[in-house]
């Protein structure tokens, strides 16, 4: 795809054309300018970050003004207000769709009018993760996948040849176990109360998931497949090499106490300035399942669906999702576009391609939080259980958790 330019698009005649006439709706202040705010979630230097692009925008076309905003830890109460009181942003950052897509303008129009190879730039999956009820309510921005992480010093000290993308469980199991052994560290790690968005990928690696489309818990988060994941981890812990951590692992892996954990990217930053040997492969598979399967955490960026200013809004958009700015968030998001990966040579970074191939072997799962209406309420039942046969001070028998929580 041929490469795209800062001012390219925005300063286009054919785009201010739209602006000034076709659109209609947007309202343009006193200085002749189209104002619209834009919300984000991050805060301190990613913001500063972000602040810098928008100033570049800015600078680039005199037809329209945005001003950043920074909500932080306060963004979802903020949206959620300004959604009530119809003063939401124009433009804003969104993960939750089955939350805010009612407030969202819905984009399959205007993504059909930039063309087919627009959409067909950006990985496919990412567009399941942004999108309700058959329609697109956010252009991808960033992602995630999960992936294994591991210490290579700790697998030299126990004599190990190191993971691969082709190891099962039964691998990691074998590895865990030798680790602990020889060299007394813990050979894999896991959340003693895991988010359950997060913990369903383990369920879809194994044939199985929480519910049926329909949103029926029964029959699914107690199927045999479902109770055979929960077991494994159960089993591990209770073997003695693994450790059920109350957060994340990532600081007893930096720490060189654990062998092995499953993380998305946000640590790859951190580990690289420890100057930690580490490396990463794709999750391992169930034997005789096919291909590990990951939870996406994907960012994208929407429009208000009361915005006066829809048409300037896309204009904003498509520059904050144009592979220049998808290049200069390198480090904060992992890129969406495929023509990006390939010019910055993403594929050829070990610590980054076996994210983008679990992306790709990731198609076609929906999260139950998509399907489930009242998943908020769900999700923290689910937690709870999860912690029952997870957190080392309880071990509760897996069946009877899982049952009772499918029922509930």
């Amino acid at each position: 795809m041929k490469k795209t330019a800062v001012a390219a698009g925005i300063l286009a005649l054919g785009a201010m054309a739209m602006l000034a006439g076709c659109g209609g709706g947007d309202k343009a202040a006193a200085d002749g300018k189209t104002h619209i705010r834009f919300a984000t979630w991050d805060v301190a230097e990613d913001v500063d970050r972000q602040q810098a692009l928008v100033d570049k925008f800015n600078e680039s076309q005199d037809q329209i003004e945005v001003t950043l905003e920074a909500y932080g830890s306060d963004f979802d109460t903020k949206i959620s207000a300004g959604m009530g009181s119809g003063d939401a942003p124009d433009v804003m950052y969104m993960w939750n769709y089955p939350s805010y897509y009612e407030g969202l303008e819905p984009l399959d129009s205007y993504i059909e009018k930039e063309g087919e190879d627009y959409k067909a730039n950006f990985y496919e999956t990412l567009w399941d993760y942004n999108s309700m009820n058959d329609s697109i309510y956010g252009i991808p921005v960033g992602f995630t996948t999960h992936t294994l992480f591991y210490n290579k010093d700790i697998f030299a000290e126990a004599g190990l040849e190191e993971p691969t993308d082709e190891w099962t469980w039964d691998d990691l199991m074998e590895a865990a176990k030798t680790i602990n052994d020889k060299t007394g560290k813990e050979g894999f790690a896991f959340q003693m109360k895991p988010d359950p968005y997060d913990f369903e990928m383990y369920l879809w690696s194994n044939g199985t998931a929480y519910c049926d489309a329909e949103g029926n818990l029964e029959g699914n988060l107690n199927s045999d497949a479902s109770k055979e994941v929960f077991q494994m981890f159960q089993d591990m812990e209770k073997d003695g090499y693994a450790v059920a951590t109350e957060a994340a692992p990532t600081d007893e892996f930096r720490a060189g106490n654990v062998a092995m954990f499953i993380y998305g990217s946000w640590s790859i930053n951190t580990f690289n300035e420890d100057g930690l040997n580490y490396g990463v492969v794709k999750i391992p598979s169930f034997a005789g399942k096919g291909d590990s399967i990951s939870i996406l955490s994907s960012s994208g960026l929407s429009i208000s669906k009361d915005s006066e200013n829809k048409d300037a809004a896309w204009e904003f958009v498509k520059f904050w999702t144009n592979e220049d700015a998808n290049k200069e968030r390198i480090g904060l998001e992992l890129p969406v576009l495929y023509s990006v990966v390939e010019s910055e040579g993403i594929m050829d970074q070990p610590e980054y391609a076996p994210f983008y191939e679990m992306l790709e072997q990731s198609a076609g799962h929906t999260p139950a939080s998509f399907i489930i209406e009242d998943w908020s309420e769900v999700s923290e039942n689910l937690s709870l259980s999860f912690e029952e046969v997870l957190n080392p001070s309880a071990l509760m028998d897996v069946s009877e958790v899982l049952d009772g929580a499918a029922a509930k």
